[in-house]
């Protein structure tokens, strides 16, 4: 089933099942875009908003956490002020994500997995609510379960901790009715 294909009742049955959302953080949480300075440093825009999303997320007890390939220490640096735990210059993220599950920190089912790019692809197809982001790579939107409507550093990250949190406060019979 392809994120066209999927319903909205059905897309709202996987969030509420979620209790743990891993991001990509390179297109995810930036808009896929590096400023280098002629002194070799390099910066990234995020959105702002990502902040407040993933504090009500917390709060609802859902668990959060970024895979990266990327060595950067930004992306260390953004998650650690945003207050979520990364792992960053992974090889492969499949295995990362295997060893969340490996702690104890959900199935693969209640796992949410939000990517852009070809190296998303193994996390995508591993968990029960594969999302991507609005302007992700082709290659990785047929995985989609979801495809959030804000693109990667433009507020998706926070559209899809909305989604999630939102979800646990609908009553799932009153979908069903009438």
């Amino acid at each position: 089933m392809t994120a066209s294909e999927i319903s909205e009742g059905a897309v709202l049955e996987r969030a509420r099942a979620v209790r743990l959302v891993v991001f990509d953080f390179d297109g995810v949480f930036t808009d896929n875009t590096v400023e280098v300075s002629q002194d070799g440093i390099e910066s990234v825009r995020c959105w702002r908003g990502d902040g407040l999303g993933l504090q009500r997320l917390r709060q609802a007890g859902v668990a959060a956490r970024v895979l990266s390939t990327e060595v950067n220490p930004v992306v260390s640096i953004r998650c650690r002020k945003l207050g979520i735990e990364c792992l960053q210059g992974l090889p492969e993220k499949r295995t990362a994500l295997g060893n969340l599950w490996a702690q104890g920190l959900a199935t693969p089912d209640s796992t949410a997995y939000v990517g852009n790019d070809i190296n998303d692809s193994g996390c995508l197809a591993a968990v029960g609510f594969p999302i991507v982001v609005a302007d992700a790579h082709e290659d990785v939107v047929a995985l989609a379960a979801l495809i959030t409507s804000a693109p990667g550093g433009r507020g998706a990250v926070r559209e899809v901790c909305d989604l999630i949190v939102d979800s646990l406060s609908v009553d799932p019979a009153a979908e069903r009715r009438p």
